[in-house]
């Protein structure tokens, strides 16, 4: 059985952890099997088969929950597009050009749009050293986009796969803030179901224009396996990890620790794809480790 809260209660530091390395890994397979699968079609089958895996356990409570999950559908859908839909098929998108190394290293700038977005939208307060910190950050991505080409830069040269891991980036910083608005009488493994089943459907019509075109893949070992850790990892636990922690610890503070993912991914595909950094890749980590510092440990100190 899947607890909503594993029973030894684990610090939520821990599980971000956890949630970071398993992310790492969905980025490694999704450029490992970017020839095997297209974007639309691994999507749909990583939360398909993920809903699957979750439904014997919460489909009592979501059937109790029912009118609940109908008042407040239009939250659950805006959740569902952020979090499910949008960010996960645009990293697959952006795999398909660019490197895992690439992606997980821009991904780690997300802690300071989730700054940006919380004084948007909340009316947080942003200090001069968040606002300094944003900036820096930001540079730092677009150091990495450009190759550390500053005529590509200005030129606008960029690789596409880059530019869908930012929209991907911008969509979970917004999930992150607007699950301040999810229901909270939700049960934990229901909203992730609930939130699972309205992706799938949203997806099914993509993954269905996807056969229409011929687009299939071999069912073998490897494939069935990639699809079963995407499920069960990165979509299962790390999703019940990650909506937890932000309950406890807030999204400023639970952003952080995306910025682990640039180590795990950078050691994950130097062990498993063959990619190296460069140094525009050091540079770019540099500029966006202390945008991090300033917008969210600095930040906090000043204010």
């Amino acid at each position: 059985m899947i607890p909503s809260l594993p029973p030894w209660h684990p610090s939520p530091y821990l599980l971000l952890v956890l949630t970071t390395l398993f992310w790492s890994g969905n980025f490694v397979l999704g450029r490992a099997v970017h020839t095997v699968f297209t974007p639309f079609t691994l999507s749909f089958w990583r939360w398909a088969v993920a809903l699957v895996i979750l439904l014997p356990f919460v489909a009592t409570s979501l059937r109790g929950q029912a009118p609940l999950v109908r008042r407040r559908w239009p939250i659950l859908l805006l959740l569902s597009v952020l979090g499910v839909v949008n960010f996960n098929t645009f990293v697959y998108i952006g795999l398909q050009t660019t490197t895992a190394t690439n992606a997980v290293i821009m991904l780690s700038v997300t802690p300071v749009l989730i700054v940006a977005l919380s004084f948007l939208l909340l009316r947080q307060t942003v200090t001069g050293w968040q606002a300094a910190g944003i900036g820096v950050s930001l540079a730092g991505v677009l150091f990495i986009v450009s190759r550390g080409n500053l005529e590509a830069l200005l030129a606008r040269q960029f690789n596409p796969g880059d530019l869908w891991i930012l929209a991907a980036v911008f969509s979970w910083a917004l999930y992150s803030v607007c699950l301040r608005w999810r229901p909270a009488e939700l049960k934990p493994l229901a909203f992730q179901a609930a939130t699972m089943l309205i992706g799938v459907a949203l997806l099914t019509p993509l993954y269905g224009w996807d056969l229409a075109q011929g687009q299939t893949f071999v069912v073998n070992v490897a494939t069935v396996a990639s699809i079963g850790y995407l499920a069960l990892f990165p979509s299962i636990l790390a999703y019940i990890f990650w909506n937890r922690a932000v309950a406890e610890l807030g999204a400023n503070r639970t952003g952080q620790f995306l910025h682990l993912m640039p180590a795990f991914g950078a050691v994950l595909s130097m062990l498993f794809l063959g990619e190296r950094l460069h140094d525009f890749h050091g540079i770019g980590i540099a500029l966006i480790a202390t945008g991090i510092y300033l917008a969210t440990v600095h930040g906090r100190r000043s204010s």
